[in-house]
């Protein structure tokens, strides 16, 4: 096992603490619906101490037709010391996650984390929202299991095309969470649809802080209620990403701070930023 420790200002590394670079045993694979899958790792105490919205770098194996070069930014779905798992959600999409679907309980997997600024809770923020989208919602799962531990009540909109890919809908539920479940093929995901259902938790006092992943449409939504009701949130962003230590400067995206447009690295500054801070692209 190799560790990363994080440096000084302006220096690359960690954001927060130490990393370690781990072989992990693959205790699951398996798919949860037709275009997504469960991975859960055995994983050492080390790259356990996470931090919801932070991710691991990981290793991807070759297969007969696939040579993935370089390591594979992918959110924490779960983790847990006590069972000492780590789980990802992902889907197959190229090089890296076809070689990920080959791997068999037993095979060992490399990963490098964690990794990333995560997801902040403040005091008052008594009842939140999170709102996202297929595979997005796999990186605001900690993040209700932070939640359900503190005590904060917890509504989940959650996105898709149709019923069969909604993703984590029984995980929330089982961590306490009024689940709200939007598709494409109910006509109940769309925007005005969204605006409609949040408007009204926000007229009744149910909405504290909003939190989002991934997706443009969202992201933009939710900038414009917390502007009009004064309501604060941050989002998880998505980037490709190289090294995911901060040096290759590959994940840099525009931020606006205060009216002044700022250059950071999603892998290092982020993933988690405030939701008014972000841009939408």
């Amino acid at each position: 096992m190799s560790s990363l420790r994080a440096l000084g200002a302006g220096q690359c590394g960690p954001a927060n603490g130490p990393a370690f670079a781990v072989d992990t045993l693959v205790k699951a694979n398996d798919p949860v619906n037709g275009e997504y899958r469960l991975m859960v790792l055995e994983a050492p105490p080390s790259v356990l101490d996470c931090q919801p919205g932070q991710f691991f770098h990981l290793l991807c194996p070759a297969t007969g037709t696939d040579q993935p070069f370089l390591r594979r930014p992918m959110s924490i779905y779960g983790y847990s010391a006590e069972a000492g798992e780590l789980e990802f959600l992902y889907k197959v999409t190229g090089a890296g996650t076809r070689g990920l679907a080959t791997l068999q309980p037993g095979d060992r997997l490399n990963v490098l984390g964690p990794l990333g600024r995560g997801f902040t809770m403040a005091p008052d923020w008594q009842n939140l929202l999170l709102l996202a989208r297929g595979v997005g919602l796999a990186t605001l799962a900690p993040l209700a299991q932070e939640a359900r531990r503190r005590g904060r009540n917890l509504v989940a909109i959650c996105s898709a095309r149709h019923d069969d890919v909604l993703m984590s809908v029984e995980r929330f539920r089982g961590l306490g969470a009024e689940v709200i479940p939007v598709t494409d093929a109910a006509g109940t995901s769309s925007v005005e649809h969204l605006r409609e259902l949040i408007e009204d938790r926000i007229a009744r006092g149910e909405v504290d802080a909003i939190y989002t992943c991934g997706s443009n449409r969202l992201l933009k939504l939710a900038q414009e209620l917390g502007a009009a009701h004064g309501i604060p949130g941050e989002i998880a962003l998505e980037q490709q990403m190289a090294c995911g230590l901060g040096m290759c400067q590959c994940c840099v995206r525009p931020f606006n701070r205060d009216g002044v447009i700022t250059q950071e690295r999603v892998c290092r500054e982020g993933p988690v930023f405030g939701i008014r801070e972000a841009m939408a692209w």
